[in-house]
């Protein structure tokens, strides 16, 4: 997996993420534990937690049909 020139890989926190996929929190974190959606990772700490954003944009072209 390559890191667009547009987009740098970057840590998104759940806000981003939602408005990314248009998905609701209660969705990600499900579809997180059927392994359907790139997990989240721990930052900064204990409770912080966050996506990287090159997964979520590979997982977000294959929901398009963008990746054979």
């Amino acid at each position: 997996m390559t890191v667009s020139a547009h987009h740098p890989r970057c840590i998104w926190r759940l806000p981003t993420v939602k408005v990314r996929t248009g998905l609701g929190r209660t969705t990600i974190y499900d579809l997180m534990k059927e392994g359907r959606f790139p997990k989240s990772r721990r930052i900064a700490g204990v409770h912080a937690v966050g996506w990287d954003s090159v997964e979520v944009e590979a997982w977000i072209a294959v929901q398009l049909g963008e990746v054979a």
